[in-house]
Protein backbone atom coordinates (compact mmCIF):
# COMPACT_ATOMS: atom_id res chain seq x y z
CA UNK A 1 0.00 0.00 0.00
CA UNK A 2 1.24 2.88 -1.05
CA UNK A 3 0.42 7.16 0.07
CA UNK A 4 1.28 10.45 -1.53
CA UNK A 5 1.73 13.83 0.48
CA UNK A 6 1.55 17.28 -1.67
CA UNK A 7 2.77 19.95 -0.10
CA UNK A 8 0.74 23.29 -0.92
CA UNK A 9 2.29 25.98 1.50
CA UNK A 10 0.14 28.81 2.31
CA UNK A 11 -1.10 32.03 1.51
CA UNK A 12 2.41 33.67 3.55
CA UNK A 13 3.86 31.69 0.52
CA UNK A 14 3.81 32.85 -3.51
CA UNK A 15 4.43 35.98 -3.06
CA UNK A 16 5.99 35.96 -6.34
CA UNK A 17 2.56 35.17 -8.05
CA UNK A 18 0.62 37.87 -6.96
CA UNK A 19 -1.83 39.19 -7.59
CA UNK A 20 -3.35 35.99 -9.27
CA UNK A 21 -2.47 34.57 -5.87
CA UNK A 22 -5.03 37.16 -4.26
CA UNK A 23 -7.84 35.53 -5.41
CA UNK A 24 -7.38 31.64 -5.90
CA UNK A 25 -4.87 29.82 -3.23
CA UNK A 26 -1.54 29.23 -5.95
CA UNK A 27 -2.02 25.25 -5.97
CA UNK A 28 -5.49 25.87 -7.32
CA UNK A 29 -4.06 28.22 -10.41
CA UNK A 30 -5.05 26.51 -13.37
CA UNK A 31 -1.88 25.46 -15.51
CA UNK A 32 -2.65 23.93 -19.02
CA UNK A 33 -6.50 23.88 -17.69
CA UNK A 34 -6.52 22.30 -14.36
CA UNK A 35 -5.94 23.31 -11.22
CA UNK A 36 -1.88 23.17 -10.80
CA UNK A 37 -1.96 20.25 -8.13
CA UNK A 38 -3.98 18.27 -10.51
CA UNK A 39 -1.88 17.53 -12.25
CA UNK A 40 0.19 16.01 -9.19
CA UNK A 41 -2.73 14.28 -8.38
CA UNK A 42 -2.99 12.62 -11.40
CA UNK A 43 0.58 11.45 -12.04
CA UNK A 44 -0.47 9.71 -7.68
CA UNK A 45 -3.07 8.08 -9.09
CA UNK A 46 -1.85 6.19 -11.97
CA UNK A 47 0.42 4.34 -9.05
CA UNK A 48 -0.67 1.19 -8.64
CA UNK A 49 -1.63 0.21 -5.13
CA UNK A 50 -2.06 3.84 -4.24
CA UNK A 51 -4.88 4.07 -1.29
CA UNK A 52 -4.84 7.88 -0.10
CA UNK A 53 -3.52 11.43 -1.12
CA UNK A 54 -3.11 14.13 1.85
CA UNK A 55 -2.66 17.73 1.22
CA UNK A 56 -0.58 19.70 3.68
CA UNK A 57 0.03 23.44 4.20
CA UNK A 58 -1.41 26.33 6.28
CA UNK A 59 -4.34 27.72 3.67
CA UNK A 60 -7.61 28.42 6.46
CA UNK A 61 -9.99 25.93 4.79
CA UNK A 62 -11.89 28.22 2.22
CA UNK A 63 -14.49 27.09 -0.56
CA UNK A 64 -12.45 26.97 -3.50
CA UNK A 65 -9.99 24.44 -1.87
CA UNK A 66 -12.97 22.57 -0.36
CA UNK A 67 -14.63 22.60 -3.66
CA UNK A 68 -11.71 20.93 -5.64
CA UNK A 69 -11.22 18.36 -3.23
CA UNK A 70 -14.94 16.98 -3.50
CA UNK A 71 -14.72 17.36 -7.57
CA UNK A 72 -10.65 15.62 -7.68
CA UNK A 73 -12.16 12.95 -5.37
CA UNK A 74 -15.03 12.51 -7.79
CA UNK A 75 -13.22 12.34 -10.73
CA UNK A 76 -10.47 9.90 -9.82
CA UNK A 77 -11.95 7.61 -6.92
CA UNK A 78 -9.29 8.19 -4.31
CA UNK A 79 -9.57 9.41 -1.02
CA UNK A 80 -8.15 12.98 -1.23
CA UNK A 81 -7.64 14.85 2.45
CA UNK A 82 -6.25 18.72 3.38
CA UNK A 83 -4.91 18.73 6.74
CA UNK A 84 -3.91 22.19 7.86
CA UNK A 85 -0.87 23.28 9.69
CA UNK A 86 -1.20 25.48 12.49
CA UNK A 87 2.13 27.63 11.15
CA UNK A 88 4.26 27.51 8.56
CA UNK A 89 6.14 23.82 9.61
CA UNK A 90 8.61 23.91 6.81
CA UNK A 91 8.81 20.80 4.00
CA UNK A 92 10.09 18.04 6.71
CA UNK A 93 7.63 20.02 9.69
CA UNK A 94 4.49 19.43 8.18
CA UNK A 95 4.85 15.96 7.15
CA UNK A 96 6.35 14.98 10.83
CA UNK A 97 3.73 16.96 12.57
CA UNK A 98 1.07 14.61 10.67
CA UNK A 99 2.83 11.87 10.48
CA UNK A 100 0.07 10.05 12.17
CA UNK A 101 -2.37 10.29 9.73
CA UNK A 102 0.26 9.15 7.17
CA UNK A 103 1.10 6.08 8.75
CA UNK A 104 -2.17 4.97 9.21
CA UNK A 105 -2.95 1.72 7.28
CA UNK A 106 0.37 0.85 7.56
CA UNK A 107 1.88 1.92 3.69
CA UNK A 108 5.10 0.48 2.97
CA UNK A 109 6.12 3.79 1.58
CA UNK A 110 4.78 7.36 0.94
CA UNK A 111 6.03 10.09 -2.16
CA UNK A 112 6.14 13.58 -1.20
CA UNK A 113 5.82 16.26 -3.55
CA UNK A 114 6.06 19.56 -3.59
CA UNK A 115 3.17 21.47 -5.36
CA UNK A 116 4.82 24.58 -7.12
CA UNK A 117 6.92 22.28 -9.25
CA UNK A 118 5.22 20.66 -12.85
CA UNK A 119 7.20 17.77 -14.40
CA UNK A 120 5.98 14.41 -16.22
CA UNK A 121 6.26 12.74 -12.65
CA UNK A 122 8.18 9.25 -13.64
CA UNK A 123 6.73 8.28 -9.92
CA UNK A 124 6.23 4.86 -11.47
CA UNK A 125 10.01 3.73 -12.16
CA UNK A 126 11.26 5.47 -9.06
CA UNK A 127 9.02 3.43 -7.13
CA UNK A 128 10.66 0.52 -9.36
CA UNK A 129 14.23 2.08 -8.61
CA UNK A 130 13.16 2.09 -4.95
CA UNK A 131 12.31 -1.77 -4.74
CA UNK A 132 15.67 -2.60 -6.70
CA UNK A 133 17.48 -1.04 -3.52
CA UNK A 134 15.22 -3.39 -1.74
CA UNK A 135 16.32 -1.54 1.56
CA UNK A 136 13.28 -0.24 3.79
CA UNK A 137 15.62 2.66 5.06
CA UNK A 138 16.09 3.64 1.53
CA UNK A 139 15.12 7.07 0.93
CA UNK A 140 14.88 8.52 -3.13
CA UNK A 141 14.82 12.07 -4.61
CA UNK A 142 13.95 13.07 -8.10
CA UNK A 143 17.05 14.93 -9.84
CA UNK A 144 17.85 16.43 -12.91
CA UNK A 145 20.29 18.28 -14.70
CA UNK A 146 21.24 22.27 -14.69
CA UNK A 147 23.76 24.73 -16.24
CA UNK A 148 26.37 25.16 -14.19
CA UNK A 149 25.53 28.76 -13.53
CA UNK A 150 21.58 27.88 -12.43
CA UNK A 151 21.97 25.29 -10.00
CA UNK A 152 23.06 27.63 -7.58
CA UNK A 153 19.32 28.14 -7.20
CA UNK A 154 18.63 24.92 -6.32
CA UNK A 155 19.32 21.92 -3.91
CA UNK A 156 22.84 20.62 -5.46
CA UNK A 157 23.61 16.50 -5.33
CA UNK A 158 26.72 15.17 -5.76
CA UNK A 159 25.83 11.58 -6.35
CA UNK A 160 27.85 8.01 -6.77
CA UNK A 161 27.71 7.42 -10.79
CA UNK A 162 27.23 3.45 -9.84
CA UNK A 163 24.79 3.31 -7.06
CA UNK A 164 23.64 6.59 -7.52
CA UNK A 165 23.80 7.18 -3.67
CA UNK A 166 23.71 11.01 -2.56
CA UNK A 167 27.16 11.45 -1.24
CA UNK A 168 26.98 14.99 -0.58
CA UNK A 169 24.17 17.57 -0.57
CA UNK A 170 24.12 21.56 -0.63
CA UNK A 171 20.87 23.37 -0.56
CA UNK A 172 21.45 26.36 -2.87
CA UNK A 173 24.63 27.12 -2.56
CA UNK A 174 26.95 29.96 -3.10
CA UNK A 175 29.81 28.11 -5.25
CA UNK A 176 29.03 25.58 -7.80
CA UNK A 177 28.82 21.97 -6.18
CA UNK A 178 27.05 20.24 -9.04
CA UNK A 179 24.90 20.38 -11.97
CA UNK A 180 22.67 17.56 -10.53
CA UNK A 181 19.61 19.27 -9.08
CA UNK A 182 16.68 18.70 -6.61
CA UNK A 183 13.03 18.23 -8.32
CA UNK A 184 11.45 18.39 -4.66
CA UNK A 185 10.09 14.95 -5.62
CA UNK A 186 10.80 12.18 -3.22
CA UNK A 187 10.06 8.73 -2.37
CA UNK A 188 9.83 7.85 1.61
CA UNK A 189 9.76 4.46 4.08
CA UNK A 190 7.85 5.11 7.07
CA UNK A 191 11.91 5.19 8.66
CA UNK A 192 12.15 8.92 7.27
CA UNK A 193 10.36 9.85 10.49
CA UNK A 194 13.33 8.38 12.98
CA UNK A 195 15.69 10.98 11.04
CA UNK A 196 13.06 13.89 11.02
CA UNK A 197 12.51 13.30 14.80
CA UNK A 198 16.40 13.70 15.72
CA UNK A 199 16.28 16.56 14.09
CA UNK A 200 13.18 17.36 16.38
CA UNK A 201 14.87 16.67 19.23
CA UNK A 202 17.98 18.70 18.71
CA UNK A 203 15.89 21.55 18.00
CA UNK A 204 14.11 20.99 21.14
CA UNK A 205 17.14 20.59 22.95
CA UNK A 206 18.58 23.91 21.55
CA UNK A 207 15.59 25.63 22.72
CA UNK A 208 15.65 24.65 26.24
CA UNK A 209 19.78 25.87 26.38
CA UNK A 210 18.19 28.82 25.26
CA UNK A 211 15.39 29.46 27.92
CA UNK A 212 18.05 28.42 30.14
CA UNK A 213 20.36 31.33 29.21
CA UNK A 214 17.03 33.46 29.43
CA UNK A 215 16.80 33.47 25.73
CA UNK A 216 12.90 34.30 25.17
CA UNK A 217 10.73 32.16 23.16
CA UNK A 218 6.63 32.54 22.39
CA UNK A 219 6.67 30.32 19.98
CA UNK A 220 9.63 27.46 21.42
CA UNK A 221 6.98 24.21 20.24
CA UNK A 222 6.59 26.03 17.20
CA UNK A 223 9.91 26.71 16.32
CA UNK A 224 10.91 23.15 16.78
CA UNK A 225 8.42 21.53 14.57
CA UNK A 226 9.42 24.39 11.94
CA UNK A 227 12.05 21.37 10.27
CA UNK A 228 12.90 22.07 6.53
CA UNK A 229 13.78 18.36 4.49
CA UNK A 230 16.45 20.10 2.60
CA UNK A 231 18.85 21.68 4.71
CA UNK A 232 17.70 19.66 8.38
CA UNK A 233 17.31 16.12 7.04
CA UNK A 234 18.81 15.27 3.25
CA UNK A 235 22.47 17.29 4.40
CA UNK A 236 22.34 14.82 7.32
CA UNK A 237 21.47 12.06 5.29
CA UNK A 238 23.80 12.63 2.53
CA UNK A 239 27.14 9.85 2.86
CA UNK A 240 25.29 7.68 5.12
CA UNK A 241 24.13 4.88 2.16
CA UNK A 242 20.17 6.06 2.84
CA UNK A 243 19.97 8.67 0.18
CA UNK A 244 19.81 7.91 -3.37
CA UNK A 245 19.02 10.10 -6.74
CA UNK A 246 16.87 9.02 -9.68
CA UNK A 247 17.74 11.39 -12.05
CA UNK A 248 15.01 12.19 -14.79
CA UNK A 249 15.34 12.79 -18.61
CA UNK A 250 11.55 14.44 -18.45
CA UNK A 251 10.53 17.90 -18.38
CA UNK A 252 10.55 19.57 -14.94
CA UNK A 253 10.62 22.89 -13.64
CA UNK A 254 9.62 25.09 -10.97
CA UNK A 255 6.59 27.38 -10.98
CA UNK A 256 7.30 30.27 -8.45
CA UNK A 257 6.33 33.14 -10.34
CA UNK A 258 3.64 34.30 -12.87
CA UNK A 259 5.99 34.19 -16.37
CA UNK A 260 7.04 30.43 -15.15
CA UNK A 261 3.35 29.24 -14.85
CA UNK A 262 3.27 30.26 -18.86
CA UNK A 263 6.23 27.82 -19.62
CA UNK A 264 4.32 25.21 -17.15
CA UNK A 265 1.68 25.73 -19.08
CA UNK A 266 3.62 24.89 -22.54
CA UNK A 267 5.26 21.97 -20.94
CA UNK A 268 2.17 20.46 -19.75
CA UNK A 269 0.24 21.22 -23.26
CA UNK A 270 3.01 19.77 -25.12
CA UNK A 271 2.77 16.34 -23.04
CA UNK A 272 -0.93 16.19 -23.39
CA UNK A 273 -0.94 14.88 -27.01
CA UNK A 274 0.16 11.82 -25.31
CA UNK A 275 -1.38 11.69 -21.99
CA UNK A 276 -4.53 13.42 -22.83
CA UNK A 277 -5.16 14.58 -26.86
CA UNK A 278 -8.87 15.04 -25.92
CA UNK A 279 -7.97 18.02 -23.83
CA UNK A 280 -6.13 19.91 -27.48
CA UNK A 281 -7.91 21.80 -29.68
CA UNK A 282 -8.22 21.00 -33.31
CA UNK A 283 -8.69 22.57 -36.24
CA UNK A 284 -12.02 22.28 -37.77
CA UNK A 285 -14.49 23.54 -40.16
CA UNK A 286 -16.10 26.44 -38.32
CA UNK A 287 -14.15 26.75 -35.64
CA UNK A 288 -11.34 29.35 -35.17
CA UNK A 289 -7.69 28.67 -36.46
CA UNK A 290 -5.73 26.71 -33.82
CA UNK A 291 -1.94 26.42 -34.40
CA UNK A 292 0.19 24.43 -32.15
CA UNK A 293 -0.74 23.31 -28.59
CA UNK A 294 -4.47 25.16 -27.16
CA UNK A 295 -6.87 24.08 -25.04
CA UNK A 296 -10.43 25.79 -25.05
CA UNK A 297 -12.46 25.11 -21.68
CA UNK A 298 -16.01 23.56 -23.61
CA UNK A 299 -17.94 26.71 -22.25
CA UNK A 300 -15.88 28.89 -23.66
CA UNK A 301 -17.47 31.23 -26.89
CA UNK A 302 -14.51 31.46 -29.57
CA UNK A 303 -15.28 33.54 -32.80
CA UNK A 304 -14.06 31.40 -35.91
CA UNK A 305 -12.15 34.13 -36.94
CA UNK A 306 -9.55 34.05 -33.81
CA UNK A 307 -6.41 32.89 -34.12
CA UNK A 308 -5.46 31.05 -31.43
CA UNK A 309 -1.86 28.89 -30.07
CA UNK A 310 0.88 27.71 -29.66
CA UNK A 311 0.26 27.47 -25.84
CA UNK A 312 -2.76 29.21 -25.23
CA UNK A 313 -4.94 27.91 -22.36
CA UNK A 314 -8.76 29.66 -22.59
CA UNK A 315 -10.77 29.21 -19.15
CA UNK A 316 -14.45 28.57 -18.23
CA UNK A 317 -16.56 31.32 -20.11
CA UNK A 318 -14.32 33.62 -22.04
CA UNK A 319 -15.24 35.18 -24.57
CA UNK A 320 -13.16 35.78 -28.13
CA UNK A 321 -14.15 37.97 -30.63
CA UNK A 322 -13.30 38.06 -34.05
CA UNK A 323 -9.92 38.24 -35.56
CA UNK A 324 -8.61 38.20 -31.73
CA UNK A 325 -4.73 36.89 -31.84
CA UNK A 326 -3.49 35.24 -28.86
CA UNK A 327 0.20 33.42 -28.37
CA UNK A 328 1.67 32.45 -25.29
CA UNK A 329 -1.05 33.31 -23.00
CA UNK A 330 -3.24 32.49 -20.10
CA UNK A 331 -6.84 33.73 -20.30
CA UNK A 332 -8.71 32.85 -17.05
CA UNK A 333 -12.28 32.19 -16.56
CA UNK A 334 -15.35 34.63 -17.31
CA UNK A 335 -12.31 37.31 -19.26
CA UNK A 336 -13.82 38.72 -22.52
CA UNK A 337 -11.15 39.84 -25.78
CA UNK A 338 -13.50 41.83 -28.04
CA UNK A 339 -13.06 41.92 -31.67
CA UNK A 340 -9.39 42.14 -32.68
CA UNK A 341 -7.24 42.26 -29.49
CA UNK A 342 -3.92 40.83 -29.83
CA UNK A 343 -2.65 39.10 -26.44
CA UNK A 344 0.88 37.79 -26.44
CA UNK A 345 2.57 36.60 -23.15
CA UNK A 346 0.34 37.55 -21.01
CA UNK A 347 -2.24 35.92 -18.04
CA UNK A 348 -5.54 37.56 -18.35
CA UNK A 349 -6.85 37.80 -15.03
CA UNK A 350 -10.60 36.27 -13.98
CA UNK A 351 -13.85 38.46 -15.59
CA UNK A 352 -11.31 41.02 -17.16
CA UNK A 353 -12.20 42.60 -20.30
CA UNK A 354 -9.88 43.95 -23.43
CA UNK A 355 -11.49 46.70 -25.70
CA UNK A 356 -11.49 46.41 -29.50
CA UNK A 357 -7.81 46.39 -31.32
CA UNK A 358 -6.41 46.77 -27.74
CA UNK A 359 -2.69 45.35 -27.41
CA UNK A 360 -1.66 43.00 -24.20
CA UNK A 361 1.92 41.76 -24.63
CA UNK A 362 4.70 40.81 -22.42
CA UNK A 363 8.22 39.36 -22.65
CA UNK A 364 8.93 35.91 -22.12
CA UNK A 365 10.66 34.74 -19.16
CA UNK A 366 11.51 31.44 -20.87
CA UNK A 367 14.91 29.48 -20.14
CA UNK A 368 17.72 29.61 -22.85
CA UNK A 369 16.51 27.42 -25.88
CA UNK A 370 19.83 26.90 -26.82
CA UNK A 371 20.68 25.47 -23.63
CA UNK A 372 19.19 21.99 -23.32
CA UNK A 373 20.08 22.05 -19.26
CA UNK A 374 18.74 25.93 -19.15
CA UNK A 375 15.93 26.24 -15.88
CA UNK A 376 14.02 29.43 -15.62
CA UNK A 377 15.36 32.30 -14.09
CA UNK A 378 13.65 33.34 -11.05
CA UNK A 379 13.82 36.77 -12.08
CA UNK A 380 13.75 39.88 -9.29
CA UNK A 381 10.64 41.76 -10.04
CA UNK A 382 13.25 45.37 -9.81
CA UNK A 383 16.24 45.15 -11.53
CA UNK A 384 18.39 48.72 -11.19
CA UNK A 385 15.64 50.72 -9.80
CA UNK A 386 13.25 49.21 -12.74
CA UNK A 387 10.49 46.89 -13.53
CA UNK A 388 11.99 43.97 -14.95
CA UNK A 389 10.43 43.73 -17.99
CA UNK A 390 8.61 39.78 -17.95
CA UNK A 391 5.14 38.99 -18.40
CA UNK A 392 2.00 41.08 -18.22
CA UNK A 393 -0.43 40.39 -15.99
CA UNK A 394 -3.90 41.40 -15.61
CA UNK A 395 -5.42 40.76 -12.22
CA UNK A 396 -9.07 39.88 -11.67
CA UNK A 397 -12.03 42.33 -13.21
CA UNK A 398 -9.38 44.71 -15.24
CA UNK A 399 -10.72 46.79 -17.88
CA UNK A 400 -8.56 47.35 -20.75
CA UNK A 401 -10.05 50.30 -22.67
CA UNK A 402 -10.16 49.71 -27.12
CA UNK A 403 -6.98 51.09 -29.16
CA UNK A 404 -4.53 51.17 -26.07
CA UNK A 405 -1.38 48.87 -25.60
CA UNK A 406 -0.27 47.20 -22.58
CA UNK A 407 3.34 46.13 -22.19
CA UNK A 408 5.60 44.57 -19.44
CA UNK A 409 3.05 45.54 -16.85
CA UNK A 410 1.31 44.47 -13.92
CA UNK A 411 -2.35 45.63 -13.45
CA UNK A 412 -4.03 44.71 -9.80
CA UNK A 413 -7.34 43.73 -10.00
CA UNK A 414 -10.35 45.48 -10.51
CA UNK A 415 -8.49 48.54 -12.23
CA UNK A 416 -9.88 50.39 -14.86
CA UNK A 417 -7.69 51.86 -17.48
CA UNK A 418 -8.02 54.96 -19.43
CA UNK A 419 -5.03 55.00 -21.70
CA UNK A 420 -1.46 52.94 -22.41
CA UNK A 421 0.89 51.75 -19.95
CA UNK A 422 4.69 50.55 -20.17
CA UNK A 423 6.84 48.91 -17.98
CA UNK A 424 4.55 49.95 -14.71
CA UNK A 425 2.59 48.00 -11.79
CA UNK A 426 -0.52 49.96 -11.75
CA UNK A 427 -1.62 49.91 -8.18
Amino acid sequence: MLKAVILIGGPQKGTRFRPLSFEVPKPLFPVAGVPMIQHHIEACTKVPNMKEILLIGFYQPNEALSRFLVSAQQEFKIPIRYLQEYAALGTGGGIYHFRDQILSGNPKAFFVLNADVCSEFPLGEMLSFHQQLGSAESFLMLATTANRKQSLNYGCIVANEDTHEVLHYVEKPSTFVSELINCGIYLFTPAIFHHIGLVFQRNQQELLLGSCIGEESSNGWQRAEAIRLEQDVFTALAGQEHLYAYKTEGFWSQIKSAGSAIYASRLYLSCYSQCHPERLAQNQPGGPTIRGNVYIHPTASVDVSAVLGPNVSIGKGVTIGAGVRIRESIILHGASLQDHTCVLNSIVGWDSTIGRWARVEGTPSDPNPNDPYAKIDSETLFRDGRLTPSITILGCNVTIPAEVVILNSIVLPHKELSRSFKNQIIL
